[in-house]
């Protein structure tokens, strides 16, 4: 399994008729990244035919119930509300499809009659479905991340138009390697630190034994999460998901595009759109409330971050740069560190500078004072990541992107900019109803 580009990477304009007539399978579309790319393709392409969005529930009304309250009414469709108007719930019904059941589940749990019906309609499927929490149990983590990767390149192989299989990954598969990290896949029981084999069975047998042995004993879920918890739980589990789909594609077009950390909005539909605290806002809200002061880290350390929206521009560009058909495997890392690095130090210094400027105002009304910041200097792993396919994938369909619709090159963002007037006021817009305010 060799990374390389398919004969469709030369110069290509994103045509937006390419998506027009098309039936789109996306997973795990409760989840922040696949919402983005739901709201973008029904914005920027009315005329695409299906949307089939796979949703946890345990049947079709239910399903269509959590797409309405998670996703539709979510400040996020705000502007595609504002543009269609009373012709809104017409446009969703005809074109978004919420399908019940789990990726977790052999051919997802969906009924044959919709399964048969799918495999003759899906034109592309991206598979956004993953956990991402950090403190997750193993057995959930390997049964979303890599049991359900398995059985999204089963469903794959059974779909008689399928152009393309778009899988979101993380940048952080590679592990323990430090360096400048390249773009290219994982082979089957590859493991991260390089030291010895890893067997995906064996690890699924290991999780299995282990929860019936939790179970004999009537372990708490408390108990039970203790005993699964680990540093690398994410990052193993989504390797491992990614060596399994790269090893059973067969003939598959098979597109992986791993992100590193993804912060809210840049622009699209609008700059700001955040869900819940991600990654280091918990800390940026909690120093805003004069709660946090001091991080472990390095002011040097290299932070890695992208824009969800620009993640959800890159998959739709590889959707038109790879519409011809090919067998191949290839990685993007859509990534910032080569190109725009951004250290630990700025950040901090950003929302510095943002606190002592706009203080959070306490329940009381009072503005809070922040205290003097302080970092404990330990050693960080150092990850650059490569992304030569991304540039030539973005200079691949650059010049259609004249007007920055479908803009994922991190060249453009002014980070300071885009710290103190986009990404730490969204932090401290949900930070207000997340984080206990101070007495």
């Amino acid at each position: 399994m060799v990374s390389e580009h398919s004969p469709s990477m030369e110069s290509r304009s994103i045509d937006l008729q390419f998506l027009e007539g098309k039936t789109i399978f996306i997973t795990g579309v409760t989840g922040y990244l696949a919402k983005i790319l739901s709201e973008k393709i029904l914005g920027v392409q009315p005329n695409v035919k299906k949307l089939y969005l796979l949703i946890r529930a345990p049947d079709p009304n239910s399903a269509k119930q959590r797409f309405v309250n998670e996703v539709l009414k979510t400040d996020l469709f705000r502007v595609l509300r504002e543009k269609l108007g009373a012709n809104l719930q017409g446009f969703i019904q005809d074109k978004v499809f919420p399908v019940p059941r789990d990726i977790a589940c052999d051919s997802f749990g969906i009924n044959s009659e919709l399964k048969d019906l799918m495999c003759r309609e899906v034109d592309i499927i991206v598979n956004s479905a993953a956990t991402t929490r950090f403190d997750e149990r193993y057995d959930t983590a390997i049964s979303v991340n890599v049991v359900g990767a398995m059985h999204v390149v089963e469903f794959s192989g059974q779909c008689s138009k399928l152009k393309m299989l778009l899988h979101v990954s993380t940048a952080y598969v590679c592990g323990e390697k430090e360096g400048l990290i390249l773009e290219k896949p994982l082979n089957y029981g590859e493991t991260l630190n390089g030291r010895s084999s890893l067997d995906i069975h064996v690890e699924r047998k290991l999780v299995e034994e282990a929860l019936k042995d939790l179970q004999d004993k009537n372990a708490t879920e408390k108990e039970g999460k203790a005993t699964w918890m680990a540093k690398h739980i994410l990052i193993l589990t989504k390797a491992m998901g990614e060596m399994l789909l790269g090893h059973f594609k067969e003939d598959l077009q098979l597109i992986i595009l791993r992100t590193t950390i993804i912060l809210i909005t840049y622009k699209d539909p609008f700059p700001g759109w955040i869900e819940g605290l991600r990654t280091t806002d918990t800390f940026i809200a909690g120093y805003g409330k004069g709660k946090q002061n001091v991080l472990m880290g390095d002011r040097q350390s290299i932070m890695d971050e992208i824009p969800a929206d620009m993640v959800v521009n890159s998959v739709i560009a590889a959707m038109v740069a790879h519409q011809d058909p090919s067998s191949h495997t290839v990685v993007y890392h859509i990534s910032s560190s080569k190109r725009n690095q951004l250290k630990s130090g700025d950040i901090i210094q950003f929302f510095v500078d943002y606190f002592k400027k706009n203080p959070w105002i306490d329940e009381s009304g009072k503005p809070v004072k922040v205290k003097k910041f302080h970092v404990l200097v330990s050693m960080d792993m150092l990850h650059n990541f490569d992304d030569t396919n991304a540039e030539m994938l973005r200079m691949a369909t650059k010049d259609s992107n004249a007007d920055g619709t479908f803009n994922f090159d991190p060249t453009t963002i002014q980070w300071e900019k885009y710290f103190k007037e986009t990404h730490i006021p969204g932090v401290v817009k949900v930070g207000k109803r997340k984080i206990a305010p101070t007495n």
